[in-house]
């Protein structure tokens, strides 16, 4: 996966266990001298790592993220057994595309012909059916192919004569991941003549599962919110988690951001719900700066108390001494920004 939080570790695990930065030395070593006069990127250095190190650790599933966009992604070096598209939106649209048409054919190119494919996002474009289509992959959309339903506390899934009823929510407080379980489910049914798996074991899958930094919610003393929301679609669902779980005091949002993000779209969803505002540089070459941040802000009318800082961990040192039990703390904007915040509270 990518990006990491905190470790570059955190990018290839085993058994959903880091791997060792002796582990991680010894195949770029590897690489570094297959590689000859070839130039590789940061990120293909990543990815053949990935790659070697699951080969050395003879693995019986892969699962591998794709990243930006899908098509020319170093990751789509790969044919894989089966290819999930989870959602489509507007972002990275100086490389991907202006609309959710052509972004949505550059993640269809993750689809190879003769193997299924899955898209979990309830209104995909159509170029991710033509496409599908063109190059004989079998697609599976929801609505069409396979349908869930939600009850108060747990959720149903259909695809044909398959039924999984009072399956657990993979996460009480964020809904979203209600549709991208269902886009696993239909993975996983795909694959049941290489990879068979009982009911049960989904459903002990569905009550472990955990993200940090997604919706990530820490209720000890004044509660604070961790998303690394950073395009208009994750933006909304920030929005309305939060409007699910109201609380009675004020809420404070700490936000930093990159420069090649929509940040007006993003500010201007989050207005809704923000009582006070503080905004941090993110001390990296991609990063805005905190006051950059605030005139965007203040351009959109916002009128509520805007404050700047050079780091999260500042802002939470002045925060403790502001918030009370009723109120909460959002830190969303960038992985950067989250990651800063678990730096600083130490989980």
């Amino acid at each position: 996966t990518s990006p990491h939080l905190i470790r570059y570790n955190e990018r290839i695990k085993l058994d959903g266990v880091e791997v060792s930065d002796e582990m991680l030395c010894e195949s770029f070593s590897r690489i570094d001298q297959a590689r000859g006069g070839i130039t590789l990127t940061y990120f293909e250095f990543g990815t053949l790592a990935a790659l070697d190190i699951f080969h050395q650790a003879n693995i019986d599933v892969a699962l591998l993220e794709v990243g930006l966009g899908g098509r020319l992604d170093a990751v789509n070096c790969l044919d894989a057994d089966v290819a999930l598209v989870t959602s489509i939106d507007l972002d990275h649209m100086q490389w991907l595309g202006p609309d959710r048409e052509t972004i949505g054919r550059e993640k269809a190119g993750i689809f190879r012909g003769d193997k299924s494919a899955i898209c979990s996002d309830p209104h995909p474009p159509a170029t991710v059916l033509e496409y599908a289509e063109e190059i004989g992959a079998t697609l599976y959309i929801p609505g069409r192919d396979f349908n869930y339903q939600l009850s108060e506390d747990h959720w149903s899934w259909q695809w044909d004569s398959v039924i999984y009823e009072n399956l657990p929510r993979p996460d009480q407080y964020n809904s979203c991941q209600i549709q991208n379980a269902a886009g696993v489910l239909m993975v996983l049914n795909t694959l049941t003549s290489k990879l068979p798996i009982k009911a049960g074991a989904i459903e002990k899958g569905l009550e472990n599962f955990s993200l940090i930094g997604r919706f990530q919610m820490l209720t000890e003393g004044t509660q604070i919110i961790l998303d690394v929301a950073h395009n208009n679609q994750s933006a909304k669902m920030l929005v309305h988690n939060l409007k699910q779980f109201p609380n009675s005091g004020k809420t404070h949002i700490i936000i930093g951001m990159l420069k090649d993000k929509d940040r007006n779209s993003i500010l201007g969803e989050l207005i809704e719900i923000a009582d006070y505002w503080h905004t941090v540089t993110i001390s990296n070459p991609r990063g805005t700066d905190s006051e950059t941040i605030k005139n965007e802000l203040l351009d959109l009318g916002v009128t509520v108390p805007i404050s700047e800082s050079d780091t999260v961990a500042n802002t939470f040192l002045k925060l403790q001494k502001e918030t009370g039990m009723h109120d909460r703390i959002v830190v969303t904007g960038s992985f950067l920004s989250v990651g800063d915040a678990i730096k600083y509270l130490e989980i």
